[in-house]
């Protein structure tokens, strides 16, 4: 995932974090159709309303350290405990973030040593593998949850963080999936918009994410070397592959778009990467087939070969055409009328508006949890797109569901 998306007076891109170490990070048969945008919160700079909240970071490589710093900077939390599976990693979290050496934990195990701590909320910033089991145990706990995507890597996860999601809102406690295109007020316009009808009927959707890879070193003994650095996205079980992880961006925007779930999917996948050692693919190309006859191709490309960093959503209607995207342009062009903002520096705003979003959910009690339903639909149409390329077949998403395969990670020689 690599780009510049900043401007010289942003200096941060995806590619730079994603490109980091990032060590262990780890329904109903059919769920409802209906899909709703993250709401973007004020990034004013002035103290948040509401107490400090005492946060618990689970997975604390490039990704976990950096939006713990993030939650630090917003002033409503207090940085209480860490976890992580290698302790060299929790304790230099720890030390960056003035957390008690008391209250670092490391190992399989560290997360529920974590929970035990004393923490008000947790956020999962683990290899996706390990999220419905640390989900489940936070909410479980009474802690609110604040994680990253893909929420889980096959269907019978993505059922556990839909169960856990419902039983957070049943007791009041906040559940929130951090995506960050949503919650761009350019692409909020441009989609708006679309949904108004200013496109006409939308005929065609247009998504992809093009991007570089990660480092693949071959397997050893034991898996601990492939829970840091992100080695992790070019293994199927672990990761959910390049497509579930990475993709996965530009599925939920088109999914945003669309407003519904496909009903099945014929897809084509193949490694380009070269020495690959991860049974993941890296390049994607997707057919989604909807009942109204909504057409929707999606492309993924996951190669070093200069193309950079682009991942976009384009709609085509009747009466003109839009465009959604991670960085740059967001436009809607239509025979009555004219849009276009652009998307800046959009992984660290994106984040620092949901985080403010998450404190400004748990201090006012608002537990509706609705970022849950499309990261849930969006990690099942990945994994739909994953499968049917893997079968070089055409597959229901129905049929996936009944069949809810468990992808099983050996975790033998690991340290609890």
């Amino acid at each position: 995932m690599k780009t510049p998306l900043h401007t010289p007076s942003s200096p941060l891109s995806r590619r730079t974090f994603l490109g980091r170490s990032l060590s262990m990070a780890a329904v109903p048969p059919v769920l409802s159709a209906g899909l709703s945008a993250q709401a973007p919160a004020s990034t004013e700079s002035k103290p948040p309303a509401g107490p400090r909240i005492k946060l618990g970071v689970i997975g604390c490589g490039g990704r976990g350290l950096w939006i713990a710093r993030l939650f630090q900077a917003h002033d409503g939390y207090e940085l209480w405990a860490v976890a992580d599976y290698f302790p060299a990693v929790a304790d230099a979290a720890g030390n960056a973030l003035g957390v008690d050496p008391a209250r670092r934990f490391s190992g399989l195990d560290g997360f529920r040593r974590l929970l035990e701590s004393g923490v008000q909320a947790v956020a999962l910033e683990t290899p996706p593998y390990f999220f419905p089991e640390h989900a489940q145990a936070a909410v479980a706990a009474g802690k609110h949850v604040y994680m990253a995507k893909p929420v889980a890597v096959d269907v019978p996860g993505c059922l556990a963080i839909e169960a856990a999601a419902r039983q957070a809102t049943q007791a009041r406690q906040v559940f929130f999936v951090d995506y960050q295109m949503p919650t761009d007020p350019h692409n909020q316009e441009v989609v708006r918009r679309v949904h108004a009808g200013e496109l006409g009927p939308v005929q065609m959707v247009d998504s992809h994410y093009y991007a570089g890879t990660f480092p693949d070193p071959a397997p050893q003994d034991s898996i601990a070397g492939r829970l840091q650095r992100l080695i992790w996205v070019n293994d199927v079980a672990l990761g959910g592959s390049y497509h579930v992880n990475a993709c996965i961006h530009a599925v939920d925007a088109a999914l945003w778009i669309a407003g519904r779930r496909p009903l099945a999917a014929s897809a084509r996948a193949r490694r380009g990467r070269p020495n690959a050692h991860g049974d993941s693919a890296d390049v994607f190309a997707v057919l989604f087939d909807f009942d109204d006859e909504l057409i929707w191709v999606h492309r993924g490309k996951h190669l070093d070969n200069q193309t950079g960093f682009d991942v976009t959503c384009q709609v085509q209607g009747q009466r003109g055409h839009a465009q959604i995207a991670y960085g740059g342009q967001a436009f809607l062009r239509s025979a009555e009328d004219a849009y276009r903002g652009e998307v800046q520096n959009l992984y660290e705003a994106g984040a620092v508006r949901n985080i403010a979003e998450f404190h400004r959910l748990v201090a006012a009690g608002s537990a509706a949890n609705d970022t849950v339903r499309r990261s849930v639909d969006g990690a099942l149409v990945t994994i739909l797109a994953r499968e049917a390329a893997r079968r070089h077949t055409h597959l229901t998403l129905a049929q996936l569901l009944a069949e809810n395969q468990r992808l099983e990670v050996d975790l033998r020689g690991l340290k609890r």
